[in-house]
C-alpha cells in the first residue's frame, strides 16, 4: 500500500505558539522551520504510537478487491471517497453503491468493492487522527510533540534517527498500540 498526506494538520497557530514559547523564541523569522519540525514530530509520534495524533487527510492506494482491506493508518475518523485508478493512471470516482466501508471502535477503517471494476487499484481518501485539532489533542501527546520538535531544533546538528528520548516516549506510551507477533 502507498500512503500520501493530502491535507496536513494545521500547526501554524496554537501549536507553533506553544513551541516558540517552549524555546523562548519571540520573532517570526524561523516560523517555517519550526512548523516543519512540528510536522516531523507528528511523524515521530505516529511512528512510536502507531496512531496519527491529530486529524490529517490521507489517501491510501490498494488493490481493487471484493475482500475487506484494512487501511494502514489509524485511528480513521471518516472515509470520504473511493476512486478507481486505471492502468493508464486515470482516476474515476466510484459511486457509494460500488463499495462498502466499515469503521470499528478501535479506529480501523476497512473498504471492499461490491462489484468488479475495470481498475486494478483503488485510492481511498480518509481522515485519521486521535484528536480533531491541536487544542483537543490529549496533553501527553501534545507536550510530547512540542518536546520532540524542541529536541530536533536544539540538537539539529547532532540529532540521530531512532527512538525518541525517554522523556518524550513516556508521554506517548499510553497511546501506543502494541502488535502481537
Amino acid at each position: 500500500m502507498q500512503r500520501a498526506i493530502i491535507q496536513p494538520a494545521d500547526l501554524s497557530g496554537t501549536a507553533l505558539a506553544e513551541l516558540k514559547q517552549w524555546l523562548g523564541i519571540t520573532r517570526p523569522g524561523e516560523d517555517g522551520l519550526l512548523e516543519g519540525l512540528l510536522h516531523s514530530s507528528l511523524d515521530v509520534c505516529e511512528s512510536f504510537t502507531r496512531q496519527m495524533p491529530i486529524e490529517t487527510g490521507f489517501e491510501e492506494i490498494m488493490p481493487a478487491s471484493g475482500a475487506w482491506q484494512c487501511l494502514e493508518t489509524r485511528p480513521v475518523r471518516a472515509i470520504t471517497a473511493v476512486t478507481a485508478i486505471g492502468k493508464d493512471g486515470a482516476r474515476a470516482p466510484l459511486a457509494s453503491g460500488q463499495y462498502e466501508i466499515e469503521l470499528d471502535a478501535a479506529g480501523v477503517g476497512r473498504v471492499r468493492l461490491l462489484a468488479p471494476v475495470e481498475a486494478r487499484l483503488i485510492a481511498v481518501s480518509f481522515a485519521a487522527g486521535i484528536a480533531a485539532d491541536w487544542p483537543s489533542m490529549p496533553d501527553g501527546l501534545r507536550h510530547g510533540v512540542i518536546r520532540a520538535a524542541a529536541h530536533l531544533y536544539q540538537d539539529r546538528d547532532d540529532a540521530q534517527p531512532g527512538a525518541p528520548p525517554s522523556s518524550i516516549s513516556a508521554l506517548w506510551r499510553p497511546w501506543r498500540l502494541l502488535r502481537l507477533a
